[in-house]
């Protein structure tokens, strides 16, 4: 593949939500190939890095711009304060820039009709949005399953294989895509749903019951969060395949729409 090309038709554009980081000092902005990648070859979309910088983004723009926006997984924790909770312990990753410019801006891309998908700290963000909670550590809870990515000294590859099976909801968008009521997942992580936020749909859960993907019951565009990692296995996991493609679709829908608007 060239290292810069042109598409005769052009791609929906896809925002990415980056994480905060610090870089020799210097604050950052990040994003993981993974996504980059699944968006670009899956979804058929062109992704950008939105900054984690609330204050830079401005709402009209990102309106005339996106047709979707991605929440990524990150190591980093919503801060408990923003779900009315004791904050979490000093040690715990968080990312104050990133919970601000997720939780104040998505709101209104939601109303106005942007798709939206959500992964592992992205269905957690929703949740939160949306007025739910977190469990800060599920494997402690009794009865729970421990959902965390295992040993670290495995190499990272390994990280994302299946972890446990999840349950679709009868009926449910996840369902239709998956083509089957039970599917293997590669589920990591350390909180979890604790109370399900208002108007969120539950689409799929663990065998220990956790919610592990919700869509927004009253929107009419996709919306879609999952607590484990699609774009970790896009090459092995027709699911994950199938999430993406989705999608993209949606994205599609949302450019016509955008395009049509200019034009009238």
């Amino acid at each position: 593949m060239p290292a810069f090309q042109t598409t005769p038709q052009r791609r929906p554009v896809v925002g990415i939500i980056a994480d905060s980081i610090e870089f020799h000092g210097h604050r950052g902005h990040s994003v993981l190939h993974a996504y980059v990648r699944a968006v670009s070859e899956i979804a058929r979309a062109m992704p950008v890095m939105l900054p984690a910088a609330a204050e830079v983004l401005d709402g009209a723009t990102l309106l005339a711009t996106l047709d979707g926006i991605v929440l990524p997984g990150s190591p980093s924790n919503v801060a408990a304060e923003r779900y009315g909770a004791s904050p979490l312990p000093a040690s715990t990753q968080q990312d104050k820039h990133r919970d601000a410019t997720v939780l104040e801006m998505l709101p209104a891309l939601i109303r106005s009709g942007l798709p939206v998908l959500g992964i592992c700290r992205g269905f957690q963000e929703l949740n939160v949005m949306h007025g739910g909670t977190l469990e800060r550590a599920v494997h402690e809870q009794s009865g729970r399953l421990d959902h965390r990515e295992g040993d670290h000294d495995r190499p990272i590859e390994r990280w994302y294989e299946d972890s446990h099976s999840i349950r679709f909801i009868p009926g449910g968008m996840l369902e239709g895509l998956a083509g089957a009521q039970v599917m293997q997942v590669n589920s990591l992580h350390h909180q979890g749903i604790d109370r399900l936020g208002d108007g969120l749909r539950p689409e799929a859960t663990a065998p220990d019951g956790l919610v592990e993907a919700f869509s927004i019951a009253d929107a009419p565009q996709f919306t879609l969060a999952v607590q484990w990692h699609p774009e970790m296995r896009i090459d092995d996991s027709p699911l994950s395949r199938a999430i993406f493609d989705a999608f993209g679709n949606a994205c599609r829908m949302r450019q016509r729409e955008r395009e049509q608007a200019i034009r009238s």
